[in-house]
């Protein structure tokens, strides 16, 4: 059946449904192992046909040459091994301590500007209202002093008060331009500390997620580990009580304990087969219910399908072709643990039907090589339907889940749903 379903690389929606969630898991992983081997011929091949090219290409034609070292290997330098390298927090810090200079020389540059303005303003403002004040003097000493005189004196008055007023002009624009040092220092420190602040903040942030994530990857490495343990441990031991299973059914055959097996139906032509393949069948897109009612009247009644072993009855767990929601109807009020097999709708097969304590499972029984097993890797073949439920009595269907075969569900009212099958 997976042999099948990985050469075509595909799956029925309505045989996909039927699987249950482990199935599903374990046919999803053989397909994308399926697909990546693909891949890899592909690219092999690929590789190949470029090799090739390569080779018939012409010398003159331009080509990448790799630096080589004394080693005559490809020279390569890693940032950090050299002993003048800086590490990568030095690095780091030099960056975050350019980043605050430059913007503290922005602030100090826009702050540099309006002292500038402020200065020229008040300053020329002073120049201006200077000759007033001289010549407010010159009327009060007009009466004592020569005209002359008064003008040479107010010409060396204006000029020593520009003086002075350059003077302290200079001497507030050094003052301004001190101050603007030490403030742009401050701001610089002060920046550079906020960055560093962020970037530990940032640092503390992704190491937590990161030392987060590294705990579950590992919690989850050990559960995938443990996981694969029991079920090799598990598997070995269901394969060793199969064993001891069919020697005790060959001991109680051997003494007359037990009836024989009936007989393989002989091989025929099967037109519902896809391809030439063995495997998985599937049912025509037409008249599905009349192929699969033809098949089990054909095939499996010969092999006593749905009989109690070593009895002329039907089992109470077998039931005719019904849905996966009619079956979930009929457990729905059954207790966990009870379980019924019904006729697959889809393929030429059966359905286990679980009830678990808040739901249901569905497990695909193939039938498709005269013996029955469960959909997937290294399932235990049995050779009759009722040894399939037997085993799984004692033994649970999967190892995550436990699905233990504990009461049949059997028909409900005076309507058998399997009728059609025995007409």
């Amino acid at each position: 059946m997976l042999e099948q379903i990985l050469a075509d690389m595909w799956i029925e929606p309505e045989l996909l449904a039927e699987l249950n969630e482990e199935q599903k898991q374990i046919l999803f992983f053989k397909m994308r192992e399926e697909q990546v081997r693909r891949w890899k011929e592909k690219e092999a091949l690929l590789e190949k046909e470029q090799s090739l090219e390569k080779k018939s290409k012409k010398a003159n034609e331009k080509s990448v040459k790799w630096l080589l070292g004394s080693d005559n290997d490809v020279w390569v330098w890693v940032m950090g091994e050299h002993l003048q390298d800086k590490t990568y927090d030095q690095i780091c810090d030099d960056i975050m301590a350019e980043r605050a200079r430059q913007q503290a020389q922005r602030e100090a540059e826009e702050i540099r500007k309006k002292n500038e303005e402020e200065l020229v303003k008040r300053f020329s403002n002073a120049l201006s209202l200077e000759p007033q004040i001289d010549s407010s003097l010159d009327s009060w000493k007009k009466a004592a002093v020569e005209e002359e005189q008064a003008r040479l004196s107010e010409a060396a008055e204006q000029k020593r008060t520009e003086l002075e007023l350059k003077m302290r002009e200079e001497e507030e624009r050094r003052q301004h331009e001190e101050k603007l040092k030490r403030l742009e220092e401050e701001r610089t420190q002060q920046i550079y500390m906020d960055l560093k602040e962020v970037q530990q903040t940032v640092q503390k942030s992704e190491d937590k997620e990161w030392q987060e994530s590294l705990r579950k990857s590992k919690a989850a490495d050990v559960r995938r580990r443990s996981i694969a343990k029991q079920a090799r441990d598990d598997h070995k031991r269901h394969s060793l009580k199969a064993v001891e299973h069919g020697r005790v059914a060959a001991m109680s055959k051997a003494f007359g304990g037990g009836k024989p097996l009936p007989p393989k139906p002989k091989p025929r032509n099967n037109t519902h087969k896809t391809g030439s393949k063995a495997g998985l069948r599937r049912t025509l897109s037409t008249s599905t219910r009349e192929v699969i009612i033809r098949w089990f009247k054909e095939e499996q009644i010969p092999r006593r399908a749905g009989y109690e072993k070593h009895s002329e009855h039907l089992a109470p767990w077998f039931h005719g072709i019904i849905s996966r929601e009619e079956a979930e109807d009929l457990l729905r009020s059954k207790g966990q643990g009870s379980f019924l097999i019904r006729v697959s709708e889809k393929i030429m097969g059966y359905v286990l039907s679980y009830r678990c304590q808040d739901s249901f499972k569905h497990f695909l029984i193939d039938a498709s090589e005269d013996s029955y097993c469960f959909l997937g890797v290294e399932q235990l073949v049995h050779s009759t339907l009722s040894d399939l439920v037997e085993y799984h009595k004692v033994e649970p269907v999967t190892m995550m889940g436990r699905e233990q075969l504990l009461e049949p569900c059997g028909q409900m009212g005076s309507c058998l749903d399997y009728s059609d099958l025995f007409q």
